[in-house]
Order: structure tokens, then C-alpha cells, then sequence
């Protein structure tokens, strides 16, 4: 009884706390000078407001507050969305803060359009510059500027205001190979700077996760890496890098002799790679943290870790070479080589293949160190592979060189063999004996759910007046996801690419003529769908997006594509399509 009185007299003052609160003046002023006490540090924070600032009016009172506010250090704009005219007049305010150190700016442009982006850090970097501001920290992180992105903070980054940059952050950007070549020269040309100065640019702190830099962006900011040579922390997980890229991060890294934390998580080292890499770690006295899991180390690579652990790496903390298609006896040597670090809190080679006897090994051979503590768990263990090391190792090259070359090979295939290919009907996959087996009926539902070109070709002549009579087009999110159903399966082969055209167009015909139909609010889900564009809600892009472009590219020259659409389209589509695409658009 009393528990509940005690809840509902709760809820009552709570309700009636409420009631006041949008009513009196004095608690807003309260809570206002609430936020305007300093975080420590001279720290101004509008963090996760979800503020939407479009214009100079929407701006007024972050400006007051960054104006009012003595000695501003550091300023927290996560989590809200600014837009390049409240961008502007923010900057405004910038200009006069001239202590100003650290720049939270993550995630600050949600649901904005990419072209959008680069005005509004050109506004605020430039009043940087112009207050004469000395940074030591600037994070961008979670904004999807791609890679024009960059050229919006590119002259900051070359400025006197970034001269003594400790820590550079980008996690999330789709930078992608162009992004990462212009923020590497952008980056070479502060250090140039700054030393002619005298105090050249020291970066410790270097974090480009999830940015499809692949080799080339690697490359590039590899060089950078060894120009500067004072880093300690370098974060790229989830990047494309293969070997090539390993392999010039590797060099550069052994010249930063500070180096505590490589995170290098999803990436793809192979053999070469991760020999590449052990060398390095063999001339790093100060490695704490090594994340190389889920980057196929394999057998080979480990054992050259396992060598760099024997000589050195005597601070090492966490090792993570987990998911690398590690065997057992390579595993084993890794947890020899750890025998010495004292200092080891983890290690986790969960997700290889050391069977179950392995795993028992394993743990022994800890046990007998007095380290067993230091084991992650091993649940996800592959199981032990039958013993074809040889044969396989030089198949896994084989498929590795294969997967290199299979976009040209995959170009030549479709430009050369689409007619040929589109003549004889496929044969079924599965079936083994020379028989074909009849293919069971096709209707749209099981297109939509599950797509084939096979299946969009079974649907027969009629397939795209089928789709369009059963996509509610009142619905923009339904349409969309028809949409990018059907492209799909695009392929540039006579049946497909005209069934896939002739689909889209039936389809969309029917949505833009509709009066219920709005085609803002459509491209604007298309572009997030397309990872174009930030959503506040998680909503996962499609793989890829050769289809949906090459069908755009069609859909944008028919009739019944509203004109009003076309520019703000094509500033996405330019940035966002691969080459291919361009030169036959």
C-alpha cells in the first residue's frame, strides 16, 4: 500500500511540476542558466538537443549563449542539425573566441542534404580562422559528408588553427578514396606549414572508421602518417583496405614510435598484409592496444605476430585477432609468445579454427602462465579444418588475386557476353542430373521478398503492370522499397535491363501521376534507403548501388519524371555513382 500511495503522490507532483513548468517563465530562466554552467574547462555544451537550426532566427539563442560565454574552450554541438544559414551566423559568434580548443561536431547534420555540408563547415572553419582559435581537438564524426565533405574543412585543417591539433576525428563520414586523399594532403600541407614555423603540427590522435577508404585512401593518408610521425592512437576499422594499404600503414606506423592503440578491426590483411604488420610491431616499444580481429590474419600472419610478441610489445594490454581464420597451431604459438606480458589484460582469438581440443590447449597453456584470466571466451570457435595448410593456403592467394580482378572481369562479362548469356535460358542451379527442374510459379510477393532477375523474367510479359497494380502507391516508403526491389537485380543484358525498365516505369508512371503521391517526401527516403542521406531513425542502406543508379539513370529521362526533381537528384547521384555509371549516363 504505501509503496503505491508513495508512487501516485510522485506522479502527482511530477504532473503538477510539468503543469508549472510550461507555464512559468522562471524555471525556463532557471534551466537555462543551468545549461550555461560551465561543463569544467570552459566547456559550452548543446549536446543531443535535437535542435533543428535552419535559419538565422532558429540560431539566436545559441548564439547568445556561445556570446555570453567567457573563456569558451570547448563547444558541444552534437546531435542537432544545422543548416547552413544557422551555420553562418553561429560562425558569426565564433569569430570573437579566440580560446576556443575543442570542437564536438559530431553528428550535427542529420537528415541534411550532403550539398548542404560543405558551406556551413566552410562558415564555421573559417571563423575559426579568423578568431585566431588554436585547436586541439576537431571531431566530425557520424556526419555523411562524403567526399566533398572534406574540401569544407580542408583550408582549416591547412590554417594556423589546426597547427596544434592533437586529436582528428572523422569516424563515419563516407569519405570515401577521394575524401581520404584530400584530408591526407590537406594534412601533409598543415605539418609543411607548421614546421616552417617552427612547431610542427604533432597529432596524436587519428580516428576513420567505417570511411570505404579502401587501398588508395590508405595509401594516401599513410604518407601523411609518416610525415608527422608523432601519433599514438590510430582508429580505421571497417575500411576495404586489403594488403597494398596494410601494407603502407605498416611502414608508416614503424615510424611513429609513440604508437599505443592500432585499431585495424575489418579490414583485410591476408598473409602479406599481416607480415607487413608484425614487422612493424617488432620496432614499437609502447603498444598498448592491437585490434587487428575479423582482418584475415590467417595462420601465416599470426605466427609473424607471434614472432613480434616473443621479441617485444612489452606493454601490450589487449591483442584481438579474433574471426581471422586462424588453425590451431598458430593460435597456440600466439598464446607461447604472450608468456612475458605482464601488462596483459586480453586476449581473443575467438571466432578461428582450433577445434575443441584446441581450445583446451589453449586454455592449458594460459594456465600454466597464470594467465587464464586474460582469455576471451571462445564460443564462437570454427572448429578445426582438416590439415590441407598447403593446398589452401594457395587457394585462399588464388581467390584473394580473383577477388581483385573480378570487377574488370565482371565489366568485360557484361559487355561482351550479355547477348549470348540472355539466350540460353540458365540452368537451374541445384540440379545435378542432366534433367532440369521445372521452376515453381513466380508472383510478385515472392519477387519483392526475395529478388531475382530469374524470377522477375518468370513473372512474363506482364510482370511490370503486375507490380504496379499491387504496389500501394499512396505509400511513399512502399514505393520506395518496390523501387529498389526491382533494381536490384538490374544487369545490363538485353531481358533483365528491359524487364527491369519496364517495371520501374510502370511503377512510377502510376506514382507521380497520383495526386496523394508526394515526390519530395519519395526522393528524400530514396536518398536515405541509398545511404545518400543521414535519417534520424537506423535504417540500413542498400549493398550496393549500381542498380538503383543505373535505373535512375533511365528513370530520370522518361516523361513522367517530374523536372522539379532532377537537381537535387543529380547532386547526390554525381557524388555518389561509380565511374561506369557516369560514362554512360
Amino acid at each position: 500500500g504505501a509503496g503505491g500511495e508513495r508512487g501516485m503522490l510522485h506522479l502527482n507532483c511530477r504532473s503538477h511540476w510539468e503543469s508549472r513548468k510550461m507555464a512559468s517563465e522562471d524555471i525556463a530562466k532557471l534551466a537555462e542558466s543551468l545549461a550555461k554552467t560551465k561543463v569544467g574547462g570552459g566547456q559550452l555544451s548543446f549536446k543531443g538537443q535535437s535542435l533543428k537550426l535552419n535559419t538565422a532566427e532558429d540560431a539566436e539563442e545559441v548564439i547568445k549563449q556561445i556570446e555570453e560565454f567567457d573563456g569558451l574552450e570547448a563547444l558541444r554541438l552534437e546531435g542537432n542539425t544545422v543548416g547552413v544559414e544557422a551555420a553562418k551566423v553561429i560562425a558569426k559568434a565564433l569569430e570573437k573566441k579566440s580560446e576556443l580548443k575543442r570542437c564536438h561536431w559530431s553528428d550535427m547534420f542529420t537528415g541534411r542534404l550532403r550539398s548542404e555540408i560543405p558551406p556551413a563547415l566552410i562558415s564555421l572553419g573559417d571563423a575559426l580562422i579568423t578568431a585566431g582559435a588554436q585547436l586541439v581537438e576537431l571531431d566530425l564524426s557520424d556526419n555523411a559528408f562524403g567526399p566533398d565533405g572534406v574540401r569544407g574543412f580542408e583550408a582549416l585543417l591547412k590554417s594556423p588553427a589546426c597547427y596544434t591539433l592533437q586529436e582528428l576525428k572523422l569516424n563515419n563520414c563516407g569519405m570515401g578514396i577521394g575524401g581520404g586523399k584530400i584530408l591526407a594532403a590537406a594534412l601533409k600541407e598543415c605539418h609543411r606549414k607548421s614546421s616552417a614555423q617552427g612547431k610542427p603540427l604533432a597529432l596524436k590522435i587519428f580516428v576513420a572508421g567505417r570511411n570505404r577508404l579502401e587501398n588508395d585512401g590508405a595509401t594516401a593518408l599513410a604518407e601523411a602518417f609518416g610525415i608527422i610521425g608523432t601519433l599514438e592512437e590510430v582508429h580505421m576499422p571497417q575500411n576495404g583496405i586489403n594488403h597494398p594499404g596494410i601494407t603502407a600503414l605498416a611502414q608508416a606506423f614503424a615510424i611513429n614510435s609513440l604508437l599505443k592503440v592500432i585499431n585495424l578491426n575489418d579490414n583485410t590483411f591476408t598473409e602479406k598484409g599481416a607480415v607487413a604488420m608484425a614487422e612493424t610491431l617488432k620496432a614499437l616499444r609502447q603498444v598498448e592496444v592491437i585490434n587487428f580481429g575479423d582482418c584475415l590474419v590467417r595462420s601465416k600472419g599470426a605466427l609473424a605476430i607471434a614472432d613480434a610478441l616473443k621479441e617485444g610489445l612489452h606493454k601490450l594490454k589487449e591483442l584481438n585477432l579474433s574471426f581471422c581464420e586462424i588453425k590451431r597451431d598458430a593460435a597456440l604459438s600466439v598464446a607461447e609468445a604472450i608468456e612475458d606480458k605482464a601488462e596483459l589484460e586480453k586476449l581473443d582469438l575467438n571466432g578461428n579454427c582450433l577445434g575443441e581440443e584446441g581450445c583446451e590447449q589453449l586454455q592449458e597453456i594460459l594456465e600454466g602462465f597464470n594467465m587464464a584470466t586474460v582469455l576471451g571466451s571462445l564460443s564462437d570457435d570454427e572448429g578445426e579444418e582438416e590439415d590441407e595448410e598447403e593446398e589452401e593456403e594457395e587457394e585462399e592467394e588464388e581467390e584473394e588475386e580473383e577477388e581483385e580482378e573480378e570487377e574488370e572481369q565482371q565489366q568485360l562479362k557484361e559487355r561482351g557476353q550479355g547477348e549470348q548469356d540472355s539466350m540460353t535460358p540458365k540452368k537451374i542451379i541445384g540440379s545435378q542430373d542432366s534433367t532440369p527442374v521445372p521452376s515453381p510459379p513466380v508472383d510478385v510477393a515472392t519477387f519483392l521478398a526475395f529478388p531475382s532477375p530469374e524470377k522477375l523474367l518468370r513473372l512474363g510479359p506482364k510482370c511490370s503492370t503486375l507490380i504496379a497494380q499491387q504496389t500501394d502507391t499512396s505509400d511513399v516508403e512502399k514505393v520506395v522499397t518496390a523501387l529498389l526491389r526491382i533494381s536490384s537485380v538490374f544487369k545490363d543484358e538485353a531481358p533483365v535491363k528491359t524487364a527491369v525498365h519496364e517495371t520501374t516505369d510502370a511503377l512510377m508512371k502510376k506514382a507521380f501521376s497520383s495526386a496523394t503521391f508526394n515526390s519530395d517526401a519519395f526522393i528524400t527516403r530514396l536518398l536515405i534507403h541509398m545511404g545518400l542521406l543521414k535519417s534520424e531513425e537506423k535504417i540500413k542502406a542498400v549493398p550496393s548501388l549500381y542498380g538503383i543508379l543505373m535505373t535512375l539513370n533511365h528513370m530520370v529521362q522518361q516523361d513522367y519524371f517530374p523536372k522539379s526533381l532532377a537537381p537535387v537528384l543529380s547532386a547526390f547521384v554525381t557524388k555518389g555513382c561509380c565511374e561506369p555509371t557516369c560514362a554512360s549516363a
